[in-house]
């Protein structure tokens, strides 16, 4: 199956980023090469390193952006990592970064990753299919109230509870081995008049299951801060999140940047010597058009907020 995915808010990315031809600009999240083409294209002695986890996405954009290889460097890697590998470039400050936090088309829509409840497929999700950990371990492995507290936590579901209890009782027969399976759990957990109310019941409890396995939220508030401090003044960090969970932490961390102290209001000499870090540029997060919503329904959550370094 091609790797395909609609780049979201890209031109809103573009504008963002506010690219310099001489800069050096980090895709985090390069997936189908929707935002890293647009990039490349404004680069004249520039340089993009593309980092992705998923060695399918990079094999894909490698092709797709073939024209442009004397520009990229690629680096299959989790982004949290990427201040490392920086380091192991020789790369000290850098003019960019943009982070797309969601999930590629593909992924969801090839049906052996097991991302999607919509398609029967073995319970895998992983973006890193090297990883040992999968959804398959997660549902089978972990005890009754892990499960509850990851479907809360990461799935803010109202019925954790049954349906990790569900999942326990499910599982004592026999394993939970495909999407399928698991889905069927899930609707059944919900009484039968607010089983749809909201939407497909599933989509909670994937999200929380699909975070887990690839570790999505952790330590997502420090690499935002190590990244937005590797940038040159006025150098710029652009990302976009799909749920309320990223999008506090980012915002969280963009406000934690801003601030100029951290001492006790009623301490009168300020002694943490904090310094502003950036500047955001976002108040409010950036949203889809009505356009793009139209062309792209995955857009409908999607938020960008960007930040520019003081």
């Amino acid at each position: 199956m091609e790797f395909r995915h609609k780049p979201v808010m890209l031109d809103e990315c573009i504008e963002g980023l506010d690219i310099k031809p001489d800069g050096i600009y980090l895709d985090c999240t390069l997936g189908g090469g929707g935002h890293s083409s647009e990039i490349v294209k404004r680069l004249a002695g520039g340089r993009l390193i593309a980092i992705d986890k998923d060695e399918e996405a990079l094999a894909s954009a490698k092709e797709r952006l073939k024209e442009y290889e004397d520009k990229i460097t690629y680096i299959h890697d989790d982004f949290k990592n990427a201040i490392a590998r920086l380091d192991g470039l020789g790369i000290g400050q850098i003019d960019g970064v943009l982070i797309d936090l969601g999930v590629s088309s593909y992924q969801l829509d090839n049906g052996e990753r097991g991302f999607s409840y919509n398609a029967d497929a073995p319970l895998d999700m992983r973006m890193d299919r090297g990883q040992l950990l999968s959804a398959y371990n997660v549902v089978n492995e972990y005890s009754e109230a892990e499960l509850a507290d990851i479907i809360w936590k990461y799935g803010e579901d109202k019925l954790s509870r049954k349906i990790a209890r569900n999942i326990v009782e499910y599982r004592a027969r026999k394993k939970i081995e495909t999407t399928k399976e698991l889905a069927s759990i899930v609707e059944n957990s919900y009484p039968a008049k607010l089983r749809w109310k909201f939407g497909n019941p599933c989509k909670r409890t994937f999200q929380a299951i699909r975070i887990e396995v690839n570790g999505e939220l952790k330590d997502l508030d420090t690499v935002v801060e190590d990244l937005s401090i590797r940038l040159k003044a006025g150098g710029r960090i652009c990302i976009i999140t799909f749920h309320s969970l990223e999008d506090r932490i980012v915002k969280r961390a963009f406000v934690d940047l801003n601030k100029e102290c951290v001492c006790p209001p009623h301490q009168p000499i300020c002694t943490c010597n904090k310094r502003r870090e950036v500047e955001i540029i976002t108040r409010k997060p950036t949203v889809a058009t009505e356009e793009e919503l139209e062309n792209n329904s995955r857009s409908a959550s999607a938020k960008l907020r960007i930040a520019q370094r003081v």
